[in-house]
């Protein structure tokens, strides 16, 4: 770890009750490390919008029995192959299946995977979940 730098931070009583209890929720060992990761959060989202180069993974829910809808889902991966780097398919019950899509690649050409993908007809549910590729944070 880089060399650690104190600074003091002023808050309103509420907003600080508030940050323990949400701390405490998310089992922090002490504010300074959620401080840090709040931190580390707003700098990857920061990355994604910048379009930089990132990792995730797209998660879709979806009735495998409509028609031509895996047919769909795979032709769109299929174009963005350049992106995907691993899917895992999984059935959850006898009607809903989810499949999991790692990604890598720009941020914009990811967002715009996804929203393909959400968008097809029998997509129950979809979420992109991204994370940085960049310097340690």
């Amino acid at each position: 770890m880089s060399d650690l730098m104190r600074f003091g931070v002023s808050l309103e009583k509420n907003l600080l009750k508030d940050f323990d209890r949400l701390t405490a929720a998310r089992e922090y060992s002490n504010r300074s490390e959620a401080i840090r990761d709040l931190i580390r959060n707003s700098l990857v989202e920061d990355e994604w919008k910048k379009g930089k180069d990132v990792a995730g993974a797209i998660s879709l829910v979806y009735d495998h029995h409509k028609r031509e809808l895996m047919n769909v889902i795979v032709e769109i991966q299929h174009d963005y192959q350049d992106t995907i780097v691993a899917s895992q398919h999984v059935h959850l019950d006898h009607h809903n299946c989810l499949e999991v899509i790692i990604v890598k690649g720009k941020s914009d050409h990811i967002k715009k995977l996804s929203d393909r993908l959400r968008a097809v007809r029998g997509v129950k549910h979809g979420s992109l979940t991204l994370t940085t590729l960049g310097k340690e944070l």
